[in-house]
Parts: structure tokens; C-alpha cells; sequence
């Protein structure tokens, strides 16, 4: 068995204008202090990585992964979250999702898909400068606004959708495999790629592609009330990322899984700090422990009443507290005797 890496932290929800969230060298020696050992970067800062020249130059790779490691951290996986959300994007949201891609590619959705392609490919290559096994996503999303349809979705829609949402990602999937890294989707509401059943046709359409992997969040999972302790037994070879992130759902009467178009604070579903809501996370630990989780434990705060400074905090701790440092032995070994064949045939009756 393996023992789980961290704590590391996601970076995307402290990055700001003021000390120390505005440069590498700041934000990491704050990650250190509050005791965590690794940092998930997203791409999209160049403040922080500039992923075009992580992926052409191996030289300014070794000077990102150096000020990380001077810091006393690792870089655990970077992120394309938003460039991912571009590869696929209906047209009801092509203004909404504009402000993801730089101004030059704005109101162009094809040069801002194929902006966006390319993105995923450099960060196939930056990760393998930087020596990084994973790297996080998410799928885009040309069928969500069919997710609860009315009227009746036109028969062959889903299927015509995922045919296309798995021609947009098998080249990318196959750079990500050149380069040894696994590409592991964020299964979200919002993305085409949202349940294990959504995830599933998928990988029909990119032939179960070896690098189609999974980043596990079970804070999602609480809010579409799906069993995401279970989910785990079912993907496990899947699962090369983890997310420490809690939620909780409490219907009511007045609402329940949509929320009423109302703000995170008010909705019957919402995102909490870990320990602060109702992932049971000592079940999903032992879990992954169990499976041989080869990844880190990384914090991704996105609570909406503490904090995120004081989530940050309290998050190295209950990281910490939480990982297993698996066993190499059995609880009865102290009983065990020496391999005796001839007792073993006697006592079978052979």
C-alpha cells in the first residue's frame, strides 16, 4: 500500500494584487508556513507560470520547480481548468466563458477552441519538464444546458455530443501520453463530464484512453447526492488527483438541489472548509489508502462562509491529521507460522 502525499494547497483561490499572494516566491513561502508540502499551480497567471515557456524551454521549468523547492515545496500537478472549459463550449455560454480566453480570442469561438488546445498541449509538455505524473482539468461542456431538458431533447443529441466532445480530446489525450502524464478530468457540474455516467460515455468515445483519468472532489458529489464513497470502489484506477474539499446539502422545503438561483451562502447545497461540512473524510482516506492512491492530498478552499485565509489555515491540519501512513505488516503476524508444506497438505488431507 501507499501512503498518501501532502498536505498541498490549489492555488487558484488565494492568487491576488497584495503580499505575498501576487508573486511564486511570496505565495509559496506562505503555503510553507501554514505547514503544507506541496502546491498545485494553475496556469493561467503568468505571474506564476508561464506555461507556453514551461513547455519550450526545460531551462525556465527547472526555475519554476526551483523557487518551489527553495521554498521547501513541491509542485503536486498544474492546472488548465479554465483553457479545458474552452475546448468545448456551447453557444449559449460563448459570452460568458469569452473572459477565460485572452482578449485577441474573444468573440471567435474557433480560434479561441483552438487557443484553447493548445494550452492543454503545452501543459502536456510543461509537466513533463517539470517531472509531474498528473495534470487537472475539466472537460468543457456542449450538452449541459440539455442536463434537465424542456422540451425533450431531440433524439441522437447525447450521442452527436459525445462524438464530438471525444474528437476534441483524443489528440490532446495522446500528446498527454507522449509526454507520461495522466489527464485527469474534474468530474463538475457544469462540465459534460459530471458523473461516473457522463464520464463513462466518454471513455467510449476516446476508446478508454489509458491517460482519460479523474480528479476526485467529493464535495460535488454530495451536491448531486451521488454516493462518492462508492464511486471510489467503481474508479479507482482512475483516480490520479484529489481534491480536499467539503460540502453539505440540506433540502428544505423551498429547495433543494437547484438552489433557487440563489447565492452559495443561501443554497440548500454549498461548499464548505474541510471539517466544516459533511464528507466523511476518514472514509475516503481509508479508501484511497486502501487503493493504492499514487497522488496528494491537496486542499482546494472554496467555502462560503469562513474565510479563506483562515480555511487554509485549518486545512494543512485536518490534511495532515487525515492521511495514513499505511502499514507494512499484518495485525497477526505476531501468530504466524513458517511455510511448512508438509503441514499444509496434512492439514488439507493431500
Amino acid at each position: 500500500m501507499t501512503t498518501i502525499q501532502g498536505p498541498a494547497i490549489f492555488l487558484a483561490q488565494f492568487i491576488g494584487n497584495e503580499a505575498p499572494f501576487n508573486s511564486l516566491v511570496g505565495i509559496c513561502a506562505w503555503a510553507k508556513g501554514l505547514g503544507y508540502q506541496g502546491v498545485q499551480l494553475p496556469t493561467s497567471d503568468p505571474r506564476f507560470i508561464d506555461l507556453q515557456k514551461a513547455a519550450e524551454s526545460q531551462t525556465y521549468a527547472d526555475e519554476i520547480r526551483g523557487i518551489v523547492n527553495a521554498a521547501g515545496l513541491e509542485i503536486t500537478e498544474l492546472s488548465t481548468h479554465l483553457q479545458g472549459q474552452l475546448v468545448a463550449v456551447n453557444p449559449a455560454y460563448d459570452q460568458l466563458f469569452d473572459g477565460f480566453a485572452p482578449e485577441a480570442y474573444r468573440n471567435n469561438p474557433q480560434a479561441r477552441q483552438q487557443w484553447a488546445v493548445q494550452q492543454l498541449k503545452y501543459a502536456a509538455k510543461a509537466s513533463q519538464n517539470l517531472g509531474l505524473k498528473a495534470h487537472a482539468t475539466f472537460s468543457g461542456a456542449l450538452l449541459w444546458p440539455m442536463v434537465y431538458p424542456w422540451p425533450q431533447r431531440p433524439a441522437g443529441l447525447v450521442e452527436d455530443g459525445f462524438a464530438e466532445l471525444g474528437r476534441r480530446w483524443l489528440p490532446i489525450l495522446n500528446v498527454f501520453d507522449a509526454c507520461g502524464v495522466d489527464l485527469c478530468y474534474e468530474i463538475h457540474p457544469g462540465e459534460d463530464l459530471h458523473d461516473g455516467i457522463s464520464y463513462e460515455r466518454f471513455l467510449t468515445e476516446v476508446n478508454d484512453h489509458p491517460r482519460a483519468c479523474l480528479l476526485y472532489d467529493p464535495s460535488h458529489f454530495v451536491l448531486q447526492c451521488l454516493d462518492y464513497l462508492a464511486y471510489i470502489d467503481i474508479y479507482h484506477e482512475r483516480i490520479k488527483m484529489f481534491h480536499v474539499k467539503d460540502a453539505e446539502f440540506n433540502p428544505t422545503g423551498r429547495q433543494g438541489v437547484y438552489g433557487g438561483y440563489q447565492s452559495w451562502v443561501d443554497r440548500a447545497g454549498r461548499f464548505r472548509s474541510p471539517g466544516d461540512g459533511q464528507v466523511d473524510f476518514k472514509a475516503i482516506f481509508s479508501k484511497l489508502a486502501q487503493y493504492d492512491f499514487p497522488g496528494w492530498a491537496v486542499l482546494e478552499w472554496e467555502c462560503a462562509l469562513k474565510s479563506a485565509e483562515d480555511g487554509a489555515r485549518e486545512g494543512a491540519a485536518f490534511i495532515r491529521d487525515h492521511i495514513i501512513r499505511v502499514t507494512d505488516k499484518a495485525f497477526d503476524d505476531f501468530a504466524a507460522t513458517a511455510p511448512n508444506p508438509t503441514l499444509n497438505h496434512s492439514l488439507l488431507g493431500i
